[in-house]
Order: C-alpha cells, then sequence, then structure tokens
C-alpha cells in the first residue's frame, strides 16, 4: 500500500496497512529548524539550508531524505504569505532583536537569543474603530497576488507522482486569531459587543481575503491537491478563549463561507482544521461545517481525552496528530515513556482509521533527536 493509498483508507475510517505517519506536511504538525538540524545530524545527514514553511514559528519543510528516511506519507506545498515571503529579508536590527513589519502591517519581534517572533503591534489596536469607513479604507495585501503560488503546482504534481499525499494551508491565522492580531487581544474579546458592526465587517473582510486567496490558489492546484488546511485557535488547557455561543455567532457563519467555497472550488479534497486545546464543545459544529481532520488532537487538554474522543468523534471526523504529548513527554521523557505514551495513543486513536500520527504540535527546538526517533520507533513497532 504506497502512501496515498493509505491515507485515503484511514480518511475513509478503514484500517490501513499501517499507521500513516505525517511530518511537517502542515504547519501545525512540523519541526522547527533548530530541531530539524539536530535530527540531521543525529541521523548522520549533514546540515540543510532551511527551506521555512513558516518563519515566524520558524518551522521547516524537511529534505527529502529525511522524510524517505521516515517513511514520511504527506508533503506540503505552501504559498508565499507573510510568514514565508522574504522575511529575513526585511528584518530591522533593532539591537537586541530583529524587527519585522509584514504585509498586514503587523510588527513582530524576534529576540536573539529566542526561539521564534512574537506579535508586538496590532495596526488597529489604537484607532477609533467605530469609524464608519474603517475596514474599508484599510490597506490589506493583495490575497490573489500570483507570486504566492509560483511553481506549486509542479510541486503537487511531482508528489502526486510519488503517490504522497499533497497537503497545503490558508493564506493566514483563523479568523478569531487574525481578529486579535489586527485589534489587538482586548480589542477583539470585547468588539462584537461593543462596536458589534463594524466587529462584523472586520472579520467578514479577513473571510472575503481567505477567499480570494483559496480562489487563486485552487485555480492552480485544486485538481492536485488532497487535503486543504484552514484553521483557528479557540481552546485553552481547560477550556475556551471564547465560549462555543461566541463562536457560533461570530465567527462560524463565515467560516462556514470559507470551507463552502473551498468545498465548491475543490470537491475532491479533504478539509483540516487546527485549533489547539480543548475545544471538545465546537468537534460537533465542525463536523457540521464540513471539516474532515481535526488537527491536533490536544491529549493533555481538559476533555480531549483520546479514549472518548474516538468513541463519540470517531466516526465522523478523522484525527490527525495526538500521538505524543508534545509539552511534557516528548521533550524530556525518558526513552520508555515515550513508547509507552506514543502507543497508549494510538491504542486509543487508531483502531476502525481515521487517524494519523503526529505530535500534538510542532516539534520545538529544545526536543532531542533522540526522543525524536523513539517517537518514530515506537509507531514503527505498533500492530493494529
Amino acid at each position: 500500500m504506497n502512501s496515498r493509498e493509505r491515507i485515503l483508507k484511514t480518511l475513509n475510517h478503514e484500517e490501513p496497512d499501517r499507521i500513516p505517519y505525517d511530518l511537517a506536511g502542515i504547519t501545525w504538525t512540523g519541526i522547527t529548524n533548530t530541531a530539524y538540524q539536530n535530527l540531521r545530524k543525529y541521523l548522520g545527514f549533514r546540515n540543510d539550508v532551511p527551506v521555512w514553511s513558516d518563519v515566524i514559528q520558524q518551522i521547516v519543510t524537511p529534505a527529502d531524505d529525511i522524510l524517505n528516511k521516515l517513511n514520511v506519507d504527506t508533503r506540503g506545498i505552501f504559498p508565499l504569505t507573510s510568514h514565508n515571503w522574504d522575511v529575513y529579508s526585511k528584518l530591522k536590527d533593532c539591537g537586541n532583536y530583529f524587527e519585522y513589519f509584514d504585509e498586514w502591517g503587523f510588527t513582530h519581534h524576534f529576540p536573539k537569543n529566542g526561539y521564534w517572533f512574537s506579535l508586538v503591534k496590532s495596526p488597529m489596536e489604537n484607532i477609533d474603530f467605530e469609524k464608519n469607513s474603517i475596514v474599508e479604507d484599510y490597506n490589506w495585501p493583495d490575497a490573489r497576488n500570483k507570486m504566492r503560488f509560483a511553481g506549486l503546482r509542479e510541486k503537487a504534481i511531482q508528489y502526486r507522482n510519488q503517490d504522497k499525499i499533497v497537503m497545503t494551508k490558508g493564506f493566514c491565522a483563523g479568523l478569531f486569531e487574525m481578529h486579535q492580531r489586527v485589534r489587538g487581544m482586548e480589542n477583539a474579546m470585547l468588539d462584537p459587543f461593543m462596536i458589534p458592526v463594524n466587529s462584523d465587517k472586520l472579520v467578514g473582510k479577513l473571510a472575503d481575503l481567505k477567499i480570494e486567496f483559496w480562489d487563486a490558489l485552487l485555480d492552480e492546484i485544486g485538481d492536485v491537491v488532497d487535503i486543504v488546511g484552514e484553521g483557528d485557535d479557540y481552546g485553552t488547557q481547560q477550556s475556551q478563549l471564547i465560549s462555543p455561543e461566541q463562536f457560533r455567532e461570530y465567527y462560524k457563519p463565515h467560516f462556514v463561507r470559507i470551507l463552502n467555497f473551498i468545498k465548491e472550488k475543490a470537491p475532491n479534497s479533504k478539509l483540516i482544521f487546527h485549533s489547539c486545546g480543548n475545544v471538545r464543545p465546537i468537534i460537533p459544529d465542525l463536523i457540521e461545517m464540513g471539516v474532515d481532520i481535526l488537527n491536533p488532537v490536544h491529549i493533555t487538554a481538559t476533555g480531549m481525552e483520546p479514549v472518548q474522543l474516538k468513541k463519540d468523534f470517531g466516526d465522523s471526523i478523522t484525527f490527525w496528530g495526538g500521538g505524543i504529548d508534545t509539552q511534557h513527554v516528548l521533550p524530556t521523557g525518558t526513552i520508555q515513556q515515550i513508547k509507552d505514551d506514543v502507543k497508549r495513543n494510538i491504542d486509543a486513536l487508531a483502531p476502525g482509521g481515521g487517524f494519523v500520527f503526529n505530535t500534538v504540535h510542532n516539534i520545538q527546538a529544545e526536543v532531542p533527536p533522540e526522543n525524536i526517533m523513539a517517537m518514530w520507533e515506537a509507531l514503527t513497532e505498533y500492530k493494529y
């Protein structure tokens, strides 16, 4: 069974020949450059010039030598966005940190002894947001810029010819998260209640930009991409950042527009939706919205226990990730603890299909390569 057959079978909620494995097919369950270079050295490969899928998170696209060595079933293709489009050429040296001003008007800082960029300034945080034309007047990025998509079709066809599953992701973070980035966290929490008309205009504009992007990208690759990624971050370790009712009223209707458009434009692709944390209360909403795959499975968050998730939703959605706890076990666990955690999570999520193995989130810089390989070995040793 080749990689495409393997993942398509599990997406159909049937057990394939082995557990499918994804590494960096999408930037939510990828690997940071530091961890990647350490892994290369550990496996006897030379250092690699980073191919960035997300500079802000420091996530790389691994080279074929690593992907083939680890029998990875997926391949990601990444359009150019504010997170990977000539970021380093736009940096300003500010002494102890670098500053990056992106196409959205966001200001990011990267400490010289740090691990990733952080957003430090939002463009609409300190303005009169009640002004009628405030959303229309803003200088929004060009979502349809053809340069974003150069070479992606050829790359997708190349991966298809290798019998890999081809994945891609969207223009920007989710609607709720982008609302926070544009207006600042506090404003984004209050806008729907205090300034509802312009709040909805802003969220609607973000959705419109996403649709414009998908329209242009799927013109290029809609017939050769297997999995299309959207997402947002609603969950915390214990509960949600906003109530499920707020999600349903303020964000879900606009997300339905986006996902319906993708389904119409690329009817043979599957939708993967990302959110960290406890999103259990809105999993039925995601299923209703047409989401095929949940990424990740935040197994240590309240309400996200793998056994119960599989029991309640395993027939309706595929779980992508959740193969190991990345907060504690993967970075600091013993080899045996790692293997035990992997087996426990696969036992819960894999039976009957509907599961692709990956970490809960990106593999961070401090994760030793020995631990990554212990995780992989436990996966390869597993039998249904």
